[in-house]
């Protein structure tokens, strides 16, 4: 049966709608129909990445837009899971509502006005209880396998600093990246792949930790640097096209001289 092309007029009801549309399995769209949890994951992650930039450069129109398509990423797993009778959208607002209500009961219920350090605290507490009435034991519990790794590692280190399982500061943190810099470089002769991947993981993760230690976010820190080297390298790519070549041609000797150009010009 072909469901009905007027759509609400109510905003969340239309898109739910729109979705609903999208998915049907005769009159929908054959891309849509075919997709599965995992198959819209990695649009997911990149929607919300998509969030974060516009809101990092207060780009609002932006943000409004990256918003409309994460909320779309949510209705669309919440599609699929309608279809198999798992679960609903509403389904979804509500646990969400009540799991707010429940890590906030200083603001709807009795409990006494916590001050930003106390609401810290208890939100933990709530989190490890809620872990443990899903029988998720231990410290490092929960700590999500999908987040970017690097951001899953400072979770970690963090989970693990709680219970004192960390360096006493951060001078000891950057001896500690010294130490594995040193074990990269008596593995680079041998240059077995899984001995290099095995220590430059644990430079990384040493890494994390020390954005932890110095109160950054890593992957904030490493959007910056990104972001950084885009904006100089293409600097570089206009500095040579005015001198009438290309980062191709001109070969590595001119395109440092053009880098180091760019950054005495302290545009970046």
């Amino acid at each position: 049966m072909t469901p009905p092309t007027t759509l609400p007029a109510d905003p969340m009801h239309r898109l739910l709608a729109i979705m609903a549309r999208l998915r049907h399995d005769t009159a929908g769209c054959p891309w849509d129909q075919v997709q599965t949890f995992a198959t819209i994951a990695p649009y997911t992650i990149e929607e919300a990445y998509e969030v974060a930039d516009a809101a990092v450069r207060l780009d609002l129109a932006s943000l409004r837009d990256e918003l409309g398509d994460l909320l779309f990423q949510v209705v669309y797993h919440a599609r699929i899971a309608e279809e198999q009778a798992a679960f609903t959208f509403a389904d979804i607002a509500t646990a969400i509502g009540d799991k707010m209500l429940r890590r906030h009961p200083h603001v709807f219920g009795e409990e006494p006005a916590r001050t930003q350090l106390d609401h810290s605290a208890a939100w933990e507490a709530q989190k490890q209880a809620e872990r443990l009435a899903r029988a998720e034991s231990g410290v490092l519990a929960g700590v999500p396998l999908a987040l970017p790794a690097l951001t899953r590692a400072e979770k970690l280190c963090a989970r693990a600093a709680r219970v004192g399982f960390d360096w006493p500061d951060t001078p000891a943190v950057l001896a500690k990246l010294e130490e594995e810099v040193a074990e990269l470089h008596a593995e680079l002769p041998q240059a077995d792949p899984d001995r290099l991947e095995d220590e430059l993981g644990d430079i990384l993760f040493v890494i994390a930790n020390l954005a932890r230690k110095l109160h950054l976010d890593p992957e904030a820190a490493l959007r910056r640097a990104n972001a950084k080297f885009t904006a100089r390298f293409t600097a570089v790519e206009h500095l040579l096209a005015v001198q009438g070549t290309t980062p191709a041609e001109a070969g590595l000797e001119a395109m440092e001289a053009a880098w180091q150009q760019v950054k005495k010009a302290v545009l970046f």
